[in-house]
């Protein structure tokens, strides 16, 4: 079995190829207490570029890819983010990034194992077919299951189905942690039931909430508070210009604030910051992958008393002091998971959202000419767009739609 795709392999100076790859197609699992399955045939219509596609070219220059790779493997074709089209169901589907032997993916254990589709053990969709696992494949909406080729404009909502899916799963930790953490504040100062105090508390959670970084996760975390949390005040923050794509996008479609920092030292951002929001954060979502979200957030005290500081960026070390860390009772989480329900829900409100405006498309060929130019020169150069995806298989999109 052979397909043409990109794959990463290790080399210091081409670890991203395009060219023919001999598929393998071994049982997986899906969760533990499942049979592993042989995957069915799916041929990849729609994908989008991920930043952790990036870190793994990064790491393939390094050498470092070797636990990366499906056993007996050394290459590992990339993409986890899209949408495949099924020939033996006749439908389009999302593949369910991660699989393995663990419960549930949101609370992975040091004694089970996963594989993530193009990211981890797991060959993934940047090629002309692929194998995965049948329970893998998630269906659209009912009144999209007979589709025979994808509308453009919702092809590029459904390319952000994995990020949107782990800030679901977010705004639900969020909610818990917060409920646990306030809701006994809430029955003494309210002398109310614990039901209505619960309730209470998860409303107080989200008073006041900073999103530090103008990211696909960022915005996504962003739309779910306000999704769910109609009277919270939310500021986003980054260095883009106030009049940029996607800061009108926080403002208009979102209906949350903008602060743009790119004129500012960090003392006045965190000043400015607590200004806007009429007081210290209830919740800080630090998602640009800068040191400058924890100093904002602890160093110069945005961050308030019982806050909860949510660690979604990948990189940086989270520092502060214990004592007036434990003195003002807050708490420091992070996690960047989901399950399949999380996944599910995100599908359902991404078609019916206007995230498409975010994405453009690169040219396949253009591409697959020089993948590693196009990473690194276009797809995550400075200025990049927000999203960047390609039609893989124009034969199942519509683009007059």
């Amino acid at each position: 079995m052979k397909t043409y795709g990109t794959y990463f392999v290790n080399d210091e100076t081409a670890p991203l190829r395009y060219g023919e790859v001999n598929l393998i197609n071994p049982p997986r699992q899906r969760l533990r207490g499942e049979d592993k399955k042989i995957g069915v045939e799916a041929l990849p219509v729609f994908c989008g570029f991920c930043g952790t596609d990036y870190e793994l070219m990064k790491m393939g220059k390094k050498h470092l890819l070797d636990n990366k790779f499906p056993d007996g493997q050394t290459r590992l074709i990339n993409g986890h983010e899209g949408v495949v089209w099924v020939p033996s169901e006749k439908r389009f589907a999302i593949v369910l990034i991660r699989g393995g032997d663990s419960f549930d993916p949101t609370r992975f254990t040091e004694d089970e194992t996963y594989f993530e589709y193009g990211c981890d053990k797991a060959d993934g969709i940047f090629c002309d077919k692929n194998y995965f696992n049948p329970d893998m494949l998630l269906h659209l909406p009912k009144k999209y299951e007979n589709l025979k080729v994808l509308p453009l404009s919702l092809a590029e909502k459904l390319v952000f189905s994995d990020p949107y899916a782990c800030a679901v799963f977010q705004y639900e930790r969020m909610r818990d942690i917060g409920e646990a953490q306030n809701f006994r504040v809430e029955l003494a100062k309210r002398k109310c039931d614990e039901s209505s105090a619960r309730k209470y508390a998860i409303e107080s959670t989200f008073n006041r909430v900073v999103i530090f970084g103008l990211g696909t996760t960022g915005l996504f975390i962003g739309d779910q508070i306000r999704r769910n949390q109609k009277n919270a005040k939310i500021l986003f923050v980054a260095r883009s210009d106030d009049s940029s794509q996607k800061a009108l996008f926080v403002k208009n479609e979102l209906g949350c604030d903008y602060l743009s920092s790119n004129s500012m030292t960090v003392r006045e951002t965190a000043e400015v910051i607590i200004k806007n929001l009429g007081g210290k954060a209830t919740v800080f979502v630090g998602t640009s992958g800068t040191d400058v979200e924890h100093q904002i957030a602890f160093e110069y005290e945005v961050l308030g008393c019982n806050g909860i500081y949510n660690s979604f960026s990948l990189g940086p070390k989270v520092k502060y002091d214990t004592m007036p860390f434990g003195f003002k009772n807050q708490i420091i989480f992070a996690s960047i998971n989901f399950t399949q329900k999380h996944m599910e829900k995100a599908i359902t409100l991404l078609c019916d959202s206007k995230f498409d405006s975010l994405v453009e498309l690169i040219d396949k060929d253009e591409f697959i000419k020089n993948p590693i130019d196009a990473y690194e020169n276009k797809i995550y150069a400075k200025g990049a767009p927000l999203k960047s995806a390609v039609i893989w298989n124009d034969k199942y999109i519509d683009k007059e739609v």
